[in-house]
């Protein structure tokens, strides 16, 4: 496993980035038959390419979105109200989400890239980038989002692009 070059993810990004949203695009429309299966072994690979710990890109340029349920756990974990939590932490943001107030995320810790709070950490958090949720119809929108700030994203979707080029 490689650690993360940024200098080359932003140059393979800006020479891909309207190619895979093209892409991203057309299979949200169009969801081929057998995507969410190709996206689950397809992960898998993705996986053995790309450590997060090299990079946290995540969580130094997005935020989570907090649900009720992570206010609660995260909050109690510190002694505190959700209310109380609320207040020194988070904000609505446009689509009325309670997200971090600040970037990089308050939790991670930059000098090894580990979140404070990984065992309790957001649901969103737990589950980004979201590579193989089921329905990739679903999640197309999200991955063009993504493919902008994880590397892991970029090369599922570059491996998703080789592999429909193949099949042509």
């Amino acid at each position: 496993m490689q650690p993360v070059n940024f200098r080359s993810f932003k140059k393979k990004l800006s020479l891909h980035r309207k190619s895979f949203r093209q892409f991203l695009n057309k299979t949200e429309k169009d969801t081929p038959r057998g995507i969410n299966q190709l996206s689950a072994s397809i992960e898998k690979e993705v996986w053995k390419e790309v450590d997060c710990l090299t990079c946290a890109n995540c969580c130094k340029k997005m935020t989570p979105t907090f649900t009720k349920q992570d206010l609660n756990r995260i909050s109690s974990h510190f002694g505190q109200t959700p209310d109380e939590f609320k207040k020194q932490w988070l904000k609505k943001d446009s689509n009325k989400d309670l997200v971090n107030k600040n970037q990089p995320c308050q939790f991670l810790n930059l000098k090894d890239n580990k979140c404070s709070i990984y065992e309790i950490r957001p649901i969103d958090c737990a589950t980004f980038p979201h590579l193989s949720k089921k329905g990739w119809k679903l999640y197309a929108h999200v991955h063009k989002q993504n493919i902008d700030y994880c590397p892991a994203t970029f090369k599922m979707v570059e491996k998703m692009v080789a592999h429909f080029n193949e099949i042509k």
